[in-house]
């Protein structure tokens, strides 16, 4: 299965959701890929795996479908082991945004598709992490991708602007990928004791979005996670946190 987290809104917990849901996904025995399209390179950053510029980023797997090679690397080889048994990654790379006027008007979108596909035997799970906006690379993820999934901060800025990405969605689908389906909204930094995100969640629910039974509440031990570059299943695997994060991934996998 690949998902894609995608959100054009900054700030709404991408990157972490990514990387946890990747590592639960790891300490169940499943052979797990994350891929990182942000330019910010937080997923690799919060796994420690940042490689020098030049070595086997993503950025060098998109840049050799433009460059000629006598003998052209598989994607295989771009992927690297991490702390976490299980979980490999394709590092991120600030080299995206140089390569990305190029790979477009050289119509590369479909190339990360293709670099799963044939990695189709070799993990159970992907995930892709992507920047806070509608570009190639975050097209390429949702080209690419089975299942997308939507995380928000509950407020109303976020409502409105999940509108406007279920009509792209859709039109990617009609025009590029009829497999993409919105797996789930994941309520992010959720604040219990507010009236506000409550109600957004209850009102997405009453339109029939797919919002996820299960949220994750705001916490400091997020953050620690960050700081000891340890996803949450690996630092404190039974907080309360985590276990929201499980919960999710219990959901998305029956």
């Amino acid at each position: 299965m690949i998902r894609v987290l995608f959100n054009k809104k900054g700030g709404v917990g991408k990157s972490s959701l990514a990387v946890n849901l990747a590592a639960i996904a790891a300490s169940r025995g499943k052979r797990t890929l994350l891929v990182d399209l942000d330019t910010q390179c937080n997923s690799t950053a919060y796994l420690n795996a940042l490689q020098p510029e030049g070595d086997s980023t993503i950025a060098d797997l998109f840049e050799q479908t433009i460059t000629f090679h006598l003998h052209r690397r598989k994607a295989k080889e771009f992927c690297h082991t991490t702390s976490i048994k299980h979980l490999d990654i394709i590092p991120g790379s600030q080299r995206l945004s140089e390569l990305e006027s190029e790979l477009d008007s050289r119509h590369k979108i479909y190339k990360l598709r293709e670099a799963l596909a044939d990695m189709a035997d070799d993990y159970d799970h992907i995930y892709i992490d992507t920047a806070p906006a509608l570009n190639f690379y975050s097209m390429s993820a949702l080209i690419a991708a089975q299942r997308c999934l939507i995380p928000i901060d509950c407020d109303d800025f976020a409502r409105q602007g999940l509108y406007a990405l279920q009509q792209k969605i859709a039109e990617i689908r009609e025009d590029h990928n009829p497999q993409l389906a919105v797996e789930g909204i994941i309520a992010n930094q959720f604040m219990q004791q507010a009236n506000l995100p409550r109600q957004i969640i209850d009102e997405l629910i009453e339109e029939g979005y797919p919002v996820i039974p299960h949220y994750v509440n705001q916490s400091v031990k997020m953050r620690e996670s960050h700081q000891a570059k340890q996803p949450l299943i690996a630092l404190a695997p039974r907080h309360k946190l985590t276990q929201s994060l499980v919960a999710i991934y219990d959901h998305l996998n029956p």
